[in-house]
């Protein structure tokens, strides 16, 4: 009789608790605040501080390390924020050789990331390691291009 009650009874506080634990989404962020890239790693940093708090309902908590624009320590802090603080995704990082050096931790994790960096290398060539790898910024051979296709237009004055 004591284990008809339990049985349902853990299984509910199971629920409970795994509800709990879906009320917060954690986002971590690594981007290059110091070092040779601060003058993208700021601005990008007082972004972060722009994005919502709750989504769906849920809190949204935007955990910021600094990689110093180093590719060692955004290796670091992505090992860290995947395996220490368990965020849901990551944002970052700020340069190329950064975002680069991510792809094995994020792999590794299973943790969807979005980079902030140019390089087209970021996501291609399609693979199991780089498919867990997105970025927001057009890659550098559709800027060139596009400013060629500008260059070339004839405007009126």
């Amino acid at each position: 009789m004591k284990k008809t009650i339990a049985l349902p009874l853990l299984a509910s506080l199971l629920a409970v608790a795994s509800a709990s634990a879906l009320a917060q989404i954690k986002i971590g962020v690594t981007l290059s605040t110091t070092g040779p890239a601060v003058s993208l790693g700021i601005p990008e940093k007082n972004t972060i501080a722009l994005l919502p708090k709750t989504i769906a309902g849920r809190s949204v908590e935007y955990i910021v390390l600094d990689d110093a624009s180093d590719s060692s320590a955004a290796v670091v802090n992505t090992r860290r924020l995947t395996l220490e603080d368990k965020v849901d995704a990551i944002i970052g990082s700020t340069t190329t050789p950064n975002s680069l050096a991510m792809t094995d931790a994020v792999a590794e994790s299973g943790t969807p990331t979005i980079s902030l960096a140019s390089s087209a290398r970021i996501i291609e060539p399609m693979s199991a390691k780089k498919a867990w790898v997105f970025k927001t910024t057009k890659s550098v051979a559709v800027g060139a291009r596009l400013a060629r296709a500008v260059d070339s237009l004839e405007l009126e004055k």
